[in-house]
């Protein structure tokens, strides 16, 4: 099976200036947990996950009207193409202890994103349990 076939098309996505209060207003609005952060050419520079606006602008005291996505995002972004195969896709998300992937186009440009909860409605029990293990493993602290 290809990322294609699982993958969330046309996410929602935000500028590297746009401000935390409204990157979190999408996340609720779309109800994601994590936003890309496109270039002008619409390719990710970065990621804003819920952990990265409570532990990089809630948790230090920052004003969410004055924090930017670029200053609270995790970078650099790994990302998926829609014609790789879940497995690849799996083994990129656990290998980096990651929860959700943006989908980029061959120019580089994000068409989709592919989350966790994804993965639990299409792939088998075995390889949903992995994911879930392999991404959880303490030791390295999870960007998203």
């Amino acid at each position: 099976m290809k990322v294609r076939a699982i993958m969330t098309q046309d996410p929602a996505c935000c500028a590297p200036e746009a401000n935390i209060r409204d990157v979190a207003k999408m996340m609720a609005e779309n109800d994601c947990g994590e936003i890309p952060v496109l270039d002008e050419r619409s390719r990710p520079v970065g990621v804003v996950t819920d952990r990265d606006i409570a532990c990089r602008v809630v948790a230090q005291g920052k004003d969410p009207d004055r924090t930017t996505a670029r200053d609270a995002m995790s970078s650099p972004v790994v990302t998926a193409t829609p014609e790789d195969d879940i497995e690849d896709c799996l083994d990129k998300m656990e290998e980096n202890q990651i929860r959700r992937v943006p989908v980029v186009d061959d120019s580089g440009a994000c068409v989709g994103m592919i989350a966790q909860a994804d993965v639990a409605r299409a792939a088998s029990e075995a390889d949903i349990a992995e994911l879930v293990r392999d991404v959880s493993q303490p030791g390295r602290p999870s960007a998203t």
